[in-house]
């Protein structure tokens, strides 16, 4: 009997709950990795907001990276998810050897070309604010370029461990390597004096931890998939039918890629022209400032993809179950649960900045620091529910096998109204410009998702009749 068939039969709330929680909470801990890693390195007073603004230059280099992470990784999950749904686990077990091997060469690759190109990308991300910041963010992506293969790795393995049905495993795996991160941060970074180095060791050893227990799962502890060694292999064929259903996940990353970079350039172009940032002495404060705002961005759509991508076995399954009534009533209450964190996260940006502020060494900078980091959390988040929502819909439609559909919602959102507004708003509006292109994307982009959303409910709909 298949071993996953409770997909196809237990309520959908009660699945989305038992894979959304320890999604939720992996991601989390994923996202604080570098969260971390900036909390410490703002609250040192020998980093404070130059280490700050240095660790938002080097944070696309991760999303990078993590693009083909999850291109590999949701791929394949979803692929596996409907390969047991139809009753074939043998091309199951092929596909999650290919996936292991492919993540490996990918993320070596990876780390190759970073190495040789450090400089290059940390001056393509705005690291030439000033001489400091540039110094720390190559020292720091320096020693985070050697984790990448591990990371790499082990995020691609945790789709898989989760449509083996073993989410659990995901959240402890990824909790003990953030937990590792957290310990050791404070000791590099304040009694080692380790500086930016020390976050990126922290960072690195977490990851390697992470990675060696995903090793540990699909190696011996797999329960739906029927995998060994034989399993091994490219397997081409198989490649060509997973990496396309992970491209939406490949294509936002990549797309955020280019909006962050667009918004880096923006604030290092129009910040230099402001009265108070255009002093040498504040310089780094708006780069610093844009990344704990898409730090805390970060958070609240962990918790968006947890729930979206929670749903990815289940709609594959139910999908390959034939089953269209399930995924249509999974879908609205997806969009329900995202409304509702949305309007949370609305209530906590427009009320509560300083706080978040005070987390990242707001206390210690000047008041232009405290001010500014106000004035760009009430503006560039101002209409986070929308992007709670795009982003749902862009992973729910993905998770139903139209991956082209979904990846060019995801170009639409992230390079042509991201960076295009985020290049054209401020010829007009400054440095103010690139705070309200956020909200405009947003917008724009909500008017698309709905036209698609309402007819993924009507094909649905005609589906189970």
């Amino acid at each position: 009997m298949n071993a996953n068939i409770f997909l196809e039969r237990e309520p959908v709330g009660k699945l989305m709950i038992r894979y959304s929680v320890p999604l939720i909470v992996s991601l989390l801990v994923a996202a604080l990795y570098n969260i971390v890693d900036q909390i410490f390195i703002a609250n040192a007073s020998y980093l404070g907001s130059n280490g700050n603004a240095a660790n938002n230059v080097v944070f696309p280099m991760t999303v990078i990276a993590l693009a083909f992470t999850l291109m590999i990784g949701d791929g394949v999950c979803a692929f596996v998810s409907m390969s047991l749904g139809a009753r074939n686990p043998r091309q199951a077990g092929d596909s999650v050897g290919s996936s292991a091997l492919l993540s490996s060469t990918v993320g070596v690759i990876i780390a190759c070309v970073y190495w040789v190109f450090r400089e290059e990308l940390v001056t393509f991300f705005g690291g030439r604010v000033n001489d400091e910041t540039f110094r720390l963010a190559v020292e720091y992506f320096s020693w985070i370029i050697p984790g990448i293969p591990f990371y790499v790795f082990g995020q691609a393995m945790n789709p898989v461990i989760s449509a083996d049905g073993s989410p659990n495993y995901v959240m402890f795996s990824t909790l003990m390597g953030a937990g590792i991160n957290i310990v050791l941060d404070p000791v590099f970074i304040f009694v080692f004096h380790w500086g930016m180095m020390g976050a990126a060791v922290a960072t690195v050893m977490g990851q390697i931890f992470t990675a060696m227990m995903s090793l540990l799962y699909i190696s011996r502890k797999m329960k739906a998939v029927e995998f060994s060694r034989k399993n091994l292999g490219f397997h081409p064929s198989l490649m060509k039918r997973y990496l396309p259903m992970g491209m939406c996940s490949f294509l936002s990353q990549a797309a955020l890629v280019i909006s962050v970079a667009s918004v880096n350039m923006m604030i290092k172009k129009y910040g230099a022209l402001d009265s108070i940032f255009g002093q040498p002495e504040y310089s780094q404060i708006p780069m610093a400032v844009i990344g704990i705002v898409m730090k805390f961005f970060q958070i609240v759509i962990s918790i968006v993809v947890g729930l979206s991508a929670s749903c990815t076995p289940i709609t594959a399954f139910n999908i390959g179950a034939g089953r269209p009534d399930r995924v249509k009533s999974l879908f609205t209450l997806l969009l329900k649960c995202e409304t509702v964190l949305g309007v949370i996260a609305f209530v906590i940006v427009e009320f509560f900045p300083s706080y978040i502020a005070s987390l990242f060494g707001a206390s210690g900078e000047s008041v232009y620091y405290a001010d500014f980091t106000v004035r760009c959390f009430r503006t560039y988040l101002c209409l986070i529910v929308l992007a709670c929502v795009n982003k749902a819909a862009f992973i729910f439609i993905q998770a139903m096998g139209r991956a082209w559909t979904s990846a060019g919602l995801s170009v639409i959102r992230e390079v042509i109204f991201g960076a295009g507004l985020t290049v054209l708003m401020p010829i007009f509006m400054g440095l103010d410009g690139v705070l309200w292109s956020m909200p405009a994307s947003d917008a724009l982009t909500f008017l698309v998702s709905a036209y698609v959303i309402a007819r993924i409910y009507r094909e649905l709909s005609a589906m189970s009749e």
